[in-house]
């Protein structure tokens, strides 16, 4: 995705929680503004708490964003203020904490009910504006409607059979 990063490292959380308030810039909001086909992203911030979890972590947290959208209906510009929460866990590849397939074929096992099983990263970092940026992308409405734009349409009234059709199509051939 974007070439915007915010690495914590596992071995980072031996020593307890750590605080992360990420807000990036605007020429980085351009440029993720840009892959999720937002007409603008004017503001991005996040405060996230990533703390030890099992084997690997657990990222919990609260996110803002202004994003500027083309209306699907009026063609406007307009902005929405989107507000979401992240929480979920990882673990390191390999880990006996990575559950959610079965062990015959590694077919997922589905149970509405149970909570989701923790990602599983491929090294010893997590990427926290990655993370953000997923998270945005699920809160953003792929259908935007600016408040207040109706979508009105009137249909030709005049309402012709398919017989009067053939005979104009028949005045015009003759």
């Amino acid at each position: 995705m974007s070439g915007w990063t915010h690495l914590i490292r596992l071995g980072e959380l031996t020593r307890g929680p750590v605080e992360v308030h990420l807000a990036p810039d605007e020429s980085v909001r351009a440029m993720l503004a840009q892959e999720l086909l937002l007409d603008s992203l004017p503001t991005l911030v996040a405060d996230l708490r990533v703390r030890p979890w099992l084997d690997g972590a657990e990222i919990t947290g609260r996110f803002t964003a202004t994003v500027g959208q083309i209306c699907g209906v009026s063609l406007d510009v307009f902005e929405q203020e989107l507000t979401g929460e992240i929480a979920l866990q990882m673990v390191p590849l390999g880990s006996p904490n990575a559950y959610g397939e079965s062990e015959e074929g590694g077919d997922l096992a589905l149970d509405l009910d149970a909570p989701d099983p923790p990602d599983v990263l491929e090294g010893d970092e997590i990427d926290l504006a990655h993370i953000l940026v997923e998270h945005l992308a699920l809160e953003i409405d792929p259908f935007p409607r600016k408040p207040g734009a109706e979508f009105t349409y009137t249909p030709n009234t005049v309402e012709e059979s398919p017989f009067a059709v053939l005979r104009t199509l028949k005045k015009d051939g003759e």
